[in-house]
């Protein structure tokens, strides 16, 4: 306690860095051992690269039906109103910003898998962005960072993936003008359809910004002959912003 120690300032910051290791320490990563790496070879193969494909064609004589867009709540969709009433500079594009969670699985760029002890790797090759899916048990932070791909922890259930995903960044969107609040909540369910087709049916809800959760379904198409590119936005981008903030693509460049 405070008042029993001889230097109360010094021993508050020892205590809380005590803490702060204790906490850290949680979440350690565990070295690999010879059967945790065996324990992979009895999970399905997500391993490689994928590409996002429109899944299968409809029937003859008939058109796909739209995916399900977010219903929002009064206040949210009056700022879609006003968004749409004015729409801003794309700025987002013009400064290099990536689209993070749930764009970053939408984008028309490879994804790979990387499988591993206690972990899944999601590497996109737009704006080289990297998701951890931590399944080594652990749970969310208590008050997580709020980050562009969020905080996310996994869990196999039989052949599915289960990954629950929080702490967005409100810089990240639903949409052009849709935006979320620090509550949004998803969860991914990916699994083999085919032996070179990943499904992931994509549930978001928040109770601030959505009338009730949506789900999204999408299918990739797995390359074995694929390798990631390296994507550095800023090299050669054209659609740059000019000293009035102004976005625009510049073609003296």
């Amino acid at each position: 306690m405070l008042k029993a120690c001889r230097f109360g300032c010094r021993c508050t910051l020892v205590t809380l860095g005590l803490t702060i290791a204790a906490t850290a320490s949680a979440q350690i990563t565990k070295a690999p051992t010879a059967a945790s790496w065996a324990e992979l070879a009895k999970l399905p193969d997500f391993g490689g690269v994928w590409e996002v494909t429109r899944g299968p064609a409809p029937a003859a004589g008939t058109r796909p039906a739209p995916p399900e867009q977010p219903s929002l709540t009064p206040k949210y969709a009056e700022m879609l109103k006003a968004y749409r009433a004015h729409p801003p500079q794309d700025s987002v594009a013009a400064n290099c910003v990536p689209p993070g969670m749930p764009g970053v699985m939408g984008q028309p760029y490879p994804l790979e898998f990387i499988i591993s002890p206690g972990k899944v790797t999601i590497i996109a090759e737009a704006y080289m962005q990297v998701r951890h899916i931590y399944t080594d048990g652990r749970p969310h932070p208590e008050d997580p960072d709020l980050t562009f791909n969020g905080h996310s922890i996994g869990k196999w259930e039989k052949d599915t993936l289960v990954v629950d995903t929080v702490g967005f960044s409100k810089a990240t969107s639903l949409g052009a003008g849709i935006n979320h609040s620090e509550k949004m909540h998803i969860v991914e369910r990916m699994r083999l359809t085919a032996p070179d087709n990943l499904e992931i049916v994509t549930t978001i809800d928040d109770a601030e910004a959505l009338t009730k959760p949506f789900t999204r379904t999408a299918n990739f198409a797995r390359h074995r002959d694929w390798t990631t590119a390296e994507y550095i936005c800023q090299e050669n981008n054209r659609n740059s912003v000019d000293e009035s903030g102004k976005a625009g693509i510049n073609l003296t460049r």
